[in-house]
């Protein structure tokens, strides 16, 4: 009887001490989740080493000294995660969780993006920022329906385009093998609508295509032709500032509420303050990639009044294409309202003495 009591005795401790080292295992677990970092795994085509890149990187640094070690960015850059698409589709499918897409990345999200990218609409950088701090607040919160929240607006400065034989007319440009964004049928289609010869790639060939010759032609910014070594086979730029290249830092609603909601604050102000330091310094750099370039054999073709005036025609006959076909007609009508807007209030009130 002793015995059979001991052995009770010895089942119960041990099926207690079981549960309690159990919860003990299961608290122990707990505890560490909760300690763990959200990690934002982050892509984008800006090349590794670049001055870009090295912004990101030290705006993944305020993300982690913000936040208290909470929240810490894991960066994929120069392409390797694959095109915008890609990186977009990758967002969706939660192998990605944020990017810094271009327009093109953006505009598979939400197309009215695009209305801030209209060609030759604006005079000026300052009528660009007027015109986009209108537009931004809306944007965003068709990006937040959408399942994406946008942390910081950046931009790479004025797109031109880089050919290998001079191009001041668009009738010029209209011979050349022009490299276009794949992904995107409705841009491709808007140029060939427009008489040009345009090939669809992902933005991670345009190096080989360049050097192969299967283009020849391409629109991007001064600073990412130098950096990306492209102009070496496209040496004339056109001197014609067609549209600003627009960008965002996203991230997924998902991965975005997985961050404490008191940090959420404070990496969104790092966010911004580092998408502005971004695109001033990109934007001081223009001038200075330019004469880097020059002094490396790149000719700036400059067109002169009469070869401009065949720019304007030219969107003249695309814009009612773009127009509800391309991006949505509300953008592109509220995007033309807001330019307005500010060259009424920039215009010299009569008899000012203002020429």
């Amino acid at each position: 009887m002793a015995k059979a009591h001991l052995e009770i005795a010895t089942l119960r401790f041990t099926r207690r001490f079981s549960l309690s080292a159990a919860a003990a295992a299961l608290f122990a677990v707990s505890a560490l989740s909760a300690a763990d970092p959200v990690v934002v795994k982050m892509a984008t085509l800006v090349p590794a080493g670049s001055g870009w890149n090295r912004s990101l990187q030290e705006m993944g640094q305020k993300w982690q000294q913000v936040s208290g070690g909470k929240v810490v960015l894991k960066l994929y850059a120069g392409g390797v995660a694959g095109d915008d698409a890609d990186v977009v589709r990758k967002m969706r499918l939660g192998t990605l969780n944020a990017g810094l897409l271009s327009t093109t990345g953006l505009a598979d999200i939400e197309r009215s993006v695009l209305a801030l990218q209209i060609p030759m609409l604006y005079e000026d950088y300052d009528e660009a920022d007027w015109v986009a701090a209108k537009m931004t607040p809306s944007l965003e919160t068709q990006f937040d329906a959408k399942g994406f929240v946008v942390l910081a607006w950046v931009d790479g400065g004025w797109v031109h385009f880089f050919t290998k034989t001079p191009a001041r007319t668009p009738e010029e440009l209209k011979s050349a093998k022009l490299f276009t964004w794949a992904g995107d049928d409705r841009y491709t289609e808007l140029w060939k609508g427009a008489g040009f010869n345009a090939i669809p790639l992902p933005a991670t060939e345009i190096s080989t295509a360049l050097q192969t010759g299967l283009v020849n032609a391409l629109c991007t910014t001064p600073q990412v032709a130098a950096v990306m070594q492209w102009y070496n086979n496209a040496k004339n730029m056109t001197e014609v500032n067609w549209a600003l290249l627009l960008g965002a830092v996203v991230v997924d609603k998902k991965t975005w509420e997985k961050i404490p909601a008191d940090v959420r604050p404070a990496i969104l102000a790092a966010t911004r303050e580092s998408g502005l330091q971004l695109s001033k310094q990109t934007r001081a750099d223009e001038l200075e990639s330019i004469e880097a370039m020059k002094k490396r054999g790149l000719n700036v073709v400059k067109p002169g009044p009469a070869e401009l005036e065949s720019w304007h025609k030219l969107l003249e006959s695309v814009l009612p294409l773009v127009r509800g076909k391309y991006m949505p007609a509300e953008a592109f009508d509220t995007v033309i309202k807001y330019s307005a807007e500010y060259r009424k209030q920039k215009k010299p009130a009569p008899g000012t003495g203002a020429h």
